[in-house]
């Protein structure tokens, strides 16, 4: 009898998704939006030449530029119109984010709904803008000094030069900012999240590849790729525990009388993760430590760059102290920061309030909430361990052992962590699916009664 229940659940599943033509659309959507994107990885900036830069970043694979370029889908590497990524978006929502925290007006622009939303999202953008040809122009700076062993990396460096890339490179973030917004509204998933997940996920085959020829040669053995493997496997199932980890606070509700009725108390529970920023610090922390230090690499890796430039570069390397510190940091700061954005204790008490609620054993109000934040300050300590810890794992293993561990830390835990969310989502909606199709069945079974 279970059999049968389990086969009739599974093809209602496979039922409800064949006949789902929104969902199939909107899969197909966000396919062909990020084969685009990886198709736009190919196309290079006018003036480069491509065969000496990859001599470069061959030379820097293991640095800063090599992790950045992991995050960029290959795409800084081969210096193409999205070189840039996503990045300077993701550091102009940071900023906006920060100042809507301290500033009267924008905090107001938040609350008025969707018109203020959609304020705060055009500011975004423009701060995109300044912060890309920021970027750009620092980067164009750069590969004008940058030389390999066959020649200079720019055919006519000047100012049409700097002018082009410019224009190119942040041309490239505008265009991956609106796919961004094309996918999370008409596709499936996060957008932002999705394009830093397309570009990990089409670098790991490559990164696969040169362990392997590693080990051919012999610069690492066969036990050092076992045990790397079992960690991976290890630290993935490690993030889904964690991800899926909740405390759930035990919510009652009393008696109340509906007409001639007395409805019992119900009982209810308000679930709060354990990670509840989710992937978001790791990307914030990444945003911030690695674009500025690409920018600062390709301006100090020329012969005109000057000294402190090449210093302060060399003490923010991959695996150093300071920058282990650094990358720490910013992930605890903005686990804490983004928990307190997407969860406010008050407003969940005030609601509880509003509809009666309470917690067993704490007053309603501002007792809750104060309640709620230290469960929520105490989840968030774990949380932010628990990212720190999976993000500095492979920069330790890096800088200690020499281990080639290019699919570690942050981008293992993006690519599990936007798979989560994107299976869920697309659950939900199979979910909607088959509940519409319930309640046309019932509509219809009501007339022909």
């Amino acid at each position: 009898m279970a059999s049968a229940a389990e086969q009739l659940a599974a093809n209602m599943n496979w039922s409800s998704f064949s006949k789902a033509t929104e969902l199939k659309k909107r899969i197909w959507f966000t396919l062909g939006a990020l084969i685009v994107y990886r198709l736009g990885t190919y196309i290079p900036v006018p003036g480069v030449d491509p065969a000496i830069l990859a001599d470069i970043f061959q030379q820097n694979a293991d640095g800063v530029l090599g992790m950045f370029d992991m995050f960029a889908g290959g795409a800084l590497g081969r210096m193409t119109i999205f070189a840039l990524n996503i990045m300077p978006y993701i550091s102009a929502s940071i900023i906006i984010q920060l100042m809507t925290t301290v500033s009267p007006t924008l905090e107001q622009m938040k609350k008025e709904g969707e018109q203020g939303r959609k304020k705060i999202n055009q500011y975004t953008r423009y701060l995109t803008v300044i912060i890309a040809t920021i970027q750009a122009w620092g980067i164009a700076v750069g590969l004008e000094s940058m030389s390999g062993s066959a020649g200079a990396a720019v055919h006519d460096p000047g100012m049409f030069f700097r002018f082009t890339a410019v224009v190119t490179l942040v041309g490239g973030t505008m265009f991956l900012m609106w796919l961004g917004e094309q996918i999370t509204q008409r596709g499936i998933g996060n957008g932002i999240s999705l394009i830093i997940f397309a570009g990990i996920v089409a670098e790991l085959p490559s990164a696969m590849v040169g362990t392997l020829e590693l080990s051919r040669t012999g610069a690492i053995s066969a036990l050092i790729i076992v045990a790397i493997l079992v960690m991976v496997v290890a630290v993935i199932a490690f993030i889904v525990f964690v991800e899926r980890a909740q405390r759930r606070v035990l919510i009652q509700y009393p008696k109340r009388q509906v007409g001639m009725k007395v409805m019992e108390g119900q009982s209810s529970h308000l679930p709060l993760k354990i990670n509840t920023a989710g992937v978001i610090p790791p990307i914030f922390a990444s945003s911030l430590l690695l674009m500025p230090l690409s920018v600062a690499q390709f301006t100090a890796g020329g012969a005109g760059g000057p000294e402190w430039l090449s210093t302060v570069t060399a003490l923010l390397g991959r695996g150093q102290p300071l920058y282990i510190a650094l990358y720490i940091g910013l992930i605890v700061f903005f686990a804490f920061f983004y928990t307190a954005v997407v969860f406010n204790p008050d407003d969940t008490a005030d609601n509880l309030k509003k509809h009666g609620g309470f917690i067993p054993g704490i007053r309603p109000g501002k007792n809750t909430a104060a309640h709620l934040d230290h469960i929520l300050t105490r989840l968030t300590v774990i949380g932010a361990a628990y990212l720190a810890f999976v993000c500095i794992l492979p920069e330790i293993l890096i800088s200690e052992w020499s281990v080639p561990f290019y699919f570690g830390g942050t981008s293992l835990l993006i690519v599990v962590t936007v798979t989560m969310d994107t299976v869920a989502q697309i659950q939900s909606h199979m979910l909607a699916h088959q509940y519409e199709g319930l309640i046309k069945k019932s509509k219809l079974r009501g007339r022909n009664r």
